[in-house]
């Protein structure tokens, strides 16, 4: 598969979405040639990075990087300010300054507390998405919402906090539990009910490629994202299936997986 890159524009510019087989070994290269350097967080979980932090680190540091790795508990109970607050005491241990890029490599929990860290840690640092999940590349990492829970709900307190670019490898989805790619079917199908009816029949007669399916699904949430950058209303139409999938997720205590919960409520709405 030949990579493709798809520009998202921001209201302060644009960023890059690259997508292609092999482009996690490339993460160092790209950030290098976009002048970033020295010391950069590589924030995951524990099973994302026993997949796949070791070719990462390696591409980083075969571009001069010195990365620190810096993994968060899984899953959704620990998207919290508290996580938040081990990742600062991370980041000043390893000496990240304003230039230095803090990079998200998991799913969407990853991408959200390592993306609201970014935002907040010395009132900014450069932020990159690889995502590792399904749902995570064809909807979390692109459109810069980060942000964690409160216990009265989720994704309470965040910031619109834009990535220098995303890096989307659909080899990673081959460590992916069946499960896991099933939830993500979910934010799929929700792009192709309210932008691609040509996805949507594809998913409904199982006519497509992986990456077919990957890169069309985030050309609706680009096209989206670009018409209503901060929510102000077009971008509410991503929300399809969220009102009642997350009140199914904060009933079975975040047991429930995000894109499950979006299947339910898809249903209900």
């Amino acid at each position: 598969m030949k990579p493709e890159t798809i520009p998202v524009k921001t209201p302060t510019g644009s960023y890059p979405i690259h997508l292609g087989e092999g482009v996690l070994s490339e993460a160092g290269e790209r950030l290098a040639k976009r002048g970033f350097g020295g010391v950069c967080a590589v924030v995951t979980n524990p099973t994302v990075a026993q997949h796949h932090a070791g070719p990462l680190l390696d591409s980083l540091r075969r571009s001069g990087f010195r990365p620190v790795l810096c993994p968060i508990p899984d899953g959704e109970a620990h998207k919290t300010l508290a996580t938040v607050a081990g990742l600062y005491d991370r980041f000043l241990s390893a000496g990240l300054e304003r230039k230095s890029v803090v990079l998200a490599l998991g799913g969407g929990v990853v991408g959200d507390t390592a993306g609201f860290a970014a935002a907040t840690y010395l009132r900014g640092v450069p932020f990159v998405q690889i995502p590792t999940t399904l749902l995570a590349m064809v909807d979390a990492s692109v459109g810069g919402k980060t942000g964690v829970d409160l216990p009265q709900g989720k994704n309470l307190v965040g910031a619109f906090k834009q990535p220098e670019m995303v890096l989307i490898d659909p080899l990673l989805l081959r460590t992916l539990p069946a499960a896991e790619f099933r939830a993500g079917l979910a934010e799929v199908l929700k792009h192709g009910i309210i932008g691609h009816p040509a996805l949507f029949h594809a998913l409904r007669r199982g006519d497509f490629t992986l990456p077919w399916m990957i890169a069309e699904a985030v050309k609706v949430k680009v096209r989206v994202v670009e018409a209503d950058p901060f929510e102000g209303g077009r971008r509410a139409v991503l929300n399809l299936g969220h009102t009642f999938g997350h009140a199914f997720e904060r009933l079975a205590n975040f047991r429930l997986r995000h894109g499950e919960g979006v299947a339910m409520g898809l249903v209900c709405a």
